[in-house]
């Protein structure tokens, strides 16, 4: 099937009444929980296909690995987010115009939704899981990386979906070739709404060159300042925490902000992280601080590259400030709109940096880790949106949903 009939199935899919019946997509999703946990071992030798054409030293490499620990936490989020309320139905605003004429505003499905992701095979389930329960058909366009494990997994939701009597283009999986991504990105006939899911360039070229509406999904160059009034154990453990629980997610700490008053705790905020074998881009006066107490071939001068870098790997770089004030700065020129956190105890520089810092999310005292849509009580995510239009920050169900005006009357015409 070419590409154009691919995209033209997905869209009829998007019509059937059934993917609006809460009680058969909520089932849906279980039967495809249950049928994760049952064909784990075919999907990790899928995987392992794809993990043999890649460099294990590749940041991606964590990113495209499948585990049976990590297809269990998809089926449980999967299972979380057939146990939500519907997103579909919702009464946003609701009134009754002087003439009688009543109005409601009701949340509604998008109806077909691409995705253009990399190495993430864990993206597939996520995105269907949301999109089905949202009551949209997806149309996925995932790397070549995940060629494999991106096939294992929508040949076994579409058996899922057969079964329930449900298209199988529900979830289409396109070829993963440029001509796909360039057909994806001018299909408004079809498709409409999409979302990029990968690098800084990935996102780019969709933004400059997609006529279908695009939510964007930002790299994340997320920072952590530890302030004057910070706990050296809970800033030692949150820097730790955010750097290396997964180094190439979105939500990994990319640059440490110190100030220059707690230079002498910098040797104990970082101890921890010399045992994950973190390179560490510093400053003068941040490697001054920690000359001797850091190991020596991780310890590296900083240089202009080193900030506004989403590394996706154990790099981090650190920076010493004067200020609250030069923190903010320092944030708002390099920073991606996407997780930033201030570690103190000082209840009014906290208020301040969440009032004066510009990003989806803002945490005081908590790891940035945690920007994730699980984390969230959102069920699984689409993506974390760094722009301010319809979505931002974790996209869950309500994000994959617009609305429309509902007006009843009686009759009622409008005077000339």
């Amino acid at each position: 099937m070419d590409i154009h009939s691919l995209l033209a199935s997905a869209k009829e899919a998007s019509f059937n009444p059934g993917i609006q019946d809460e009680a058969l997509v909520n089932e849906t999703l279980r039967l495809t929980a249950d049928e994760i946990e049952t064909q784990t071992d075919a999907l990790l030798a899928a995987n392992r296909s794809d993990l043999a054409r890649m460099n294990p030293d590749d940041p991606k490499y964590d990113r495209l690995k499948l585990t049976a620990e990590r297809l269990q936490g998809i089926a449980d989020d999967m299972r979380t987010v057939a146990s939500l309320p519907s997103p579909l139905g919702r009464i946003l605003q609701h009134s009754v115009r002087p003439n009688g004429m009543e109005l409601t505003r009701v949340s509604v499905p998008f109806g077909v939704i691409g995705i253009i992701y990399e190495a993430r095979p864990n993206v597939t389930f996520d995105v269907f899981s949301l999109c089905l329960k949202a009551g949209s058909a997806c149309v996925l366009k995932g790397g070549s990386d995940a060629r494999d494990s991106n096939t294992a997994a929508v040949s076994l939701i579409g058996n899922v979906l057969r079964r329930q009597g449900l298209p199988p283009h529900l979830v289409t999986l396109l070829p993963p070739d440029r001509e796909s991504a360039d057909a994806l990105l001018r299909a408004n006939d079809c498709v409409d709404l999409l979302i990029p899911r990968g690098s800084a360039g990935l996102i780019r070229h969709v933004r400059e060159h997609a006529t279908v509406p695009v939510i964007e999904t930002g790299a994340g160059v997320c920072h952590t300042y530890f302030d004057r009034a910070g706990d050296t154990a809970k800033g030692a453990a949150i820097v730790c925490n955010a750097k290396t629980r997964r180094g190439s997610v979105c939500n990994a700490l990319d640059c440490l902000l110190v100030h220059r008053e707690r230079l002498a705790d910098l040797p104990e905020l970082c101890r921890p992280l010399a045992e994950s074998r973190v390179v560490l881009y510093a400053d003068g006066q941040a490697t001054a601080a920690l000359a001797g107490h850091y190991p020596a071939d991780l310890l590296r001068p900083a240089t202009p590259d080193s900030y506004g870098t989403e590394f996706l790997d154990y790099k981090m770089a650190v920076h010493t400030v004067a200020s609250l004030d030069e923190a903010l700065a320092h944030i708002r020129r390099y920073g991606s709109h996407h997780s930033e956190c201030i570690v103190t105890e000082d209840a009014a520089s906290a208020e301040r940096f969440i009032r004066e810092t510009d990003a989806a999310c803002v945490y005081t005292n908590v790891s940035t880790a945690f920007t994730d849509g699980a984390q969230f009580g959102l069920g699984a995510e689409i993506g974390i949106s760094t722009q301010k239009m319809h979505a931002r920050g974790p996209m869950g169900l309500e994000a994959l949903t617009t609305y429309k005006w509902v007006i009843r009357g009686n009759g009622q015409i409008r005077p000339r």
